[in-house]
């Protein structure tokens, strides 16, 4: 009886553990639509007029696309250069925003100079690599961001002498998988057996 409990408590936990990412991709998509369904409801409460609404999301779909065009394509936006003015003058909300940007520039496919570099460091003891972004330099200073499984957002920060740390072939993307999986999609087997 105790192997049967057993095989069915296995069973229940890989069933568990195989739509994780089901039922997180569907949280995200009910999320996105709950946000377009909000806004909707509050532009047509404007104007009662769905011709209105329909023109005025349309409007803002080819501004958004125009922002990100020329972003990609400049590097930068005069719409967002004026909004990030206007940031700047409000104490304590400024620094909020810029590091908020920082952040997500720091992952972002335009921002090519930071954390596109994984490198591995030995935590929590030595022997016992894990994967870091790179984040900063200075100097042979590297500053990191140790993601933790399964959420790569949580983690820790920490400085980090260049001799300490071993490069990755990883980039962002794989590292990012390789936490999220908690190591089963991780197909650097050579890099790993490589790690003194």
């Amino acid at each position: 009886m105790n192997e049967l409990a057993k095989k069915f408590l296995n069973y229940f936990l890989i069933g568990v553990f195989s739509i994780i990412p089901i039922v997180i991709v569907v949280q995200i998509i009910l999320f996105v639509k709950e946000m377009v369904s909000e806004l909707f409801h509050f532009v047509y409460g404007f104007s009662d007029n769905y011709l209105y609404t329909a023109l005025v999301f349309a409007v803002s779909f080819i501004i958004l696309v125009s922002i990100g065009s020329t972003i990609v394509k400049k590097g930068r936006s005069w719409v967002i250069s004026i909004f990030d003015y206007i940031i700047d003058r409000i104490p304590f909300l400024n620094t909020i925003y810029r590091v908020l940007k920082k952040v997500i520039n720091m992952f972002s496919s335009h921002e090519q100079t930071m954390a596109k570099e994984v490198v591995y460091i030995e935590y929590p003891k030595e022997g016992v690599w894990v994967p870091a972004y790179v984040t900063n330099k200075h100097g042979n200073k590297y500053i990191l961001f140790v993601p933790t499984s399964p959420n790569p957002t949580s983690g820790f920060t920490v400085i980090v002498d260049k001799s300490k740390l071993i490069k990755s072939d990883m980039n962002i993307e794989e590292a990012t998988s390789f936490i999220v999986s908690v190591g089963v999609d991780y197909d650097k087997a050579s890099e790993a057996n490589n790690l003194p």
